[in-house]
């Protein structure tokens, strides 16, 4: 591997991982890359052959505990070299000795066990057009409305670890559109739409029950008006997925939440839409 170079994308460069990831069919968001880049910016990696990137990898550090691993991806001319494990265990080195996540595909799911992954739960990617989409209810709010110590907390029920940076980020990104329903006081469900290459995603979606989840959904389907919809639904929330199929979704891909160690108790119930299968 002594042709290979090592290094950390530029949070200017991570652009590139996002094209490719766009190439390999996984639809990032048009402002995936800046809110990307306010998490860790030592955690993006890129193998380089004469210059030319050949490979990438992200594995950004949330705090000391916990980090999550994606965009693994090598050029397709230069598969089978090994230069996609040289940053792989690049990315590893950066996260040790923290518990690492990954939304593995499913062609993939058998290396990663291999390198300790263990899987937790599927999750799945549902698309398509929303024929209807009932008039969103008087009770929802903008998301940047509610005060953001109330988001940090409600997320810290659904995620391993504080993610204050790129939760500010992705709530007031360009074209991001945020939706919140309260009760009694506390916040009983939100969510954030964005466009991406093809449609729009719907990621986070974070609500008590099926009720709070639909207000929220309704109101960012509205404020997106007609076109392709995306919503990636753990597997393991038959009310989620429920909602995703009574909007007329249908699967279009999968990929299993893995994990390399124990994570704190999270309320999976309470997920309606996974944030992004790159930074969790």
């Amino acid at each position: 591997m002594s042709d290979l170079h090592i290094r950390n994308l530029r949070p200017d460069e991570i652009a590139l991982a996002v094209d490719w990831a766009a190439t390999e069919g996984w639809n990032p968001g048009l402002a995936d890359a800046a809110c990307f880049a306010t998490v860790d910016p030592e955690g993006f990696f890129v193998g380089e052959v004469d210059g030319e990137p050949v490979a990438t990898v992200s594995c950004v550090n949330y705090g000391t505990t916990f980090a999550f691993l994606g965009f693994y991806i090598v050029r397709a001319d230069m598969r089978g070299r090994g230069y996609g494990l040289a940053v792989w265990n690049a990315a590893i080195a950066h996260a040790k000795p923290r518990v690492i996540g990954l939304d593995g595909v499913v062609a993939q799911q058998d290396n990663y066990r291999k390198s300790g992954f263990t899987r937790a739960y599927a999750n799945i990617r549902y698309g398509g057009t929303v024929a209807f989409v009932p008039a969103p209810k008087a009770d929802s709010v903008a998301l940047d409305k509610v005060p953001f110590a109330m988001i940090e907390t409600d997320d810290a029920t659904v995620f391993p670890a504080p993610r204050s940076a790129f939760l500010r980020a992705w709530i007031g990104a360009p074209g991001h559109v945020g939706r919140a329903l309260m009760r009694d006081g506390r916040l009983a469900g939100w969510g954030v739409i964005r466009p991406c290459r093809h449609g729009c995603k719907i990621g986070p979606l974070v609500a008590d029950d099926r009720a709070a989840a639909e207000t929220v959904l309704f109101a960012l389907l509205a404020s997106a008006g007609p076109g392709e919809i995306f919503l990636d639904v753990p597997a393991v929330n038959p009310d989620a997925v429920a909602l995703a199929q009574a909007l007329g979704l249908a699967p279009t891909f999968e990929t299993a939440r893995m994990y390399t160690g124990a994570i704190p108790p999270l309320r999976i119930d309470r997920v309606f839409g996974v944030t992004t299968f790159e930074l969790g």
